[in-house]
């Protein structure tokens, strides 16, 4: 039977772990082919108090400090990669799996050719409604899921996404073997987006598996450190994994959205943040790392852009954002100029 490291990186979730746990200890698999890796990020609750008590079984990960969702899974990643698992689990502490999602994930995983599988993913307590049927990529670095909010009716055969989502997502050890793991300077947000890309460059599928459930307790959040890391990370993806080529052909867009969003930043009162992101990228360290980043990655990559991009899109349709320059004015524009410059991508 394949060994499964479950891996949850929790912060100050005492008030969802216990359903938590509970649903990944009565997933129909075998407890001795199953091991439960949480991840503390210096928590203040008491959820390690917790955890020691309830469920002594958990292998517990102690962080003197907060080091992010990249960095904290990278330290169980580790450890699972070291003690010979064949399938890594990463779970959100807000998360309530249905008994047989595991092994409908890991029946599709099987196929060599696919690197990570995600299960669909539905709210909670709306259970009828969608969270995320796979997340979709942007050309110029955003990140969303698809089908949020809306009522599943869908076909419940496997299908390719862009990306899977962190929030649950399987992934095959040795496929991290070769590609390697999150980049902990990424800290929170796109680390997911960044490891599904380079997956794909590393020449692997990624699928949904819609027959496999997994509830999410998920809450939107708008703030100033969130819309940080969202937009620096966004902008290291672009620039460490696309060719120069591609970066040539989106940089007319490329340059139009960056004044359309310090616009918006000042409106939204997170101009601060954004001109934050802007001197990250005037340090000669960014850049160094970049250049590093881009040389490993190329060493890597065994499919080009051409074949990468098919998962792109040239529309933002994220659910949580109302934005009158996103739905009227980015949207028919790029989407546009993405049609056709997509055709000239031909590396």
């Amino acid at each position: 039977m394949d060994k499964v490291a479950v891996i949850i990186v929790n912060f100050n979730g005492r008030e969802y772990l216990d359903d938590c746990l509970k649903s990944l200890l009565n997933l129909d698999y075998p407890k001795e082919d199953l091991k439960i890796f949480l991840v503390d990020n210096a928590s203040t609750d008491d959820s390690l108090e917790f955890v020691k008590h309830n469920y002594p079984a958990v292998d517990l990960i102690i962080n003197k400090e907060n080091l992010g969702f990249a960095a904290g899974n990278n330290l169980a990643l580790e450890k699972a990669v070291a003690e010979s698992f064949d399938f890594v689990y990463l779970i959100n502490q807000d998360t309530v799996s249905e008994p047989d999602s595991l092994n409908k994930l890991i029946s599709v995983l099987r196929d060599e050719r696919v690197a990570a599988v995600q299960p669909r993913l539905m709210l909670w307590p709306e259970k009828d409604k969608v969270n995320s049927l796979g997340n979709s990529i942007h050309f110029l670095g955003f990140g969303f899921s698809s089908g949020g909010y809306q009522k599943f009716s869908g076909n419940l055969t496997p299908r390719e996404i862009a990306y899977a989502s962190g929030a649950a997502v399987l992934i095959k050890t040795e496929v991290l073997k070769k590609i390697g793991l999150f980049d902990p300077d990424f800290f929170m947000y796109h680390e997911d987006l960044d490891l599904g890309w380079r997956a794909r460059l590393a020449g692997y599928d990624i699928l949904l598996v819609p027959e496999a459930v997994v509830y999410h307790k998920y809450q939107f959040s708008k703030s100033i450190k969130k819309y940080y890391f969202m937009e620096r990370n966004r902008l290291i993806c672009l620039l460490e994994n696309y060719k120069l080529g591609t970066l040539i052909l989106i940089f007319p867009t490329w340059l139009l959205m960056e004044i359309g969003l310090f616009i918006f930043s000042i409106k939204s009162g997170f101009w601060l943040e954004k001109l934050k992101v802007c001197g990250y990228f005037l340090k000669p360290k960014t850049w160094k790392k970049i250049r590093r980043e881009r040389r490993e990655k190329r060493a890597k990559r065994v499919t080009g852009d051409k074949e990468v991009i098919k998962f792109f899109t040239g529309r933002i349709e994220f659910q949580e954002i109302d934005n009158f320059f996103i739905k009227k004015i980015a949207n028919p524009v790029f989407n546009l100029y993405w049609q056709i410059i997509k055709h000239l991508i031909v590396w």
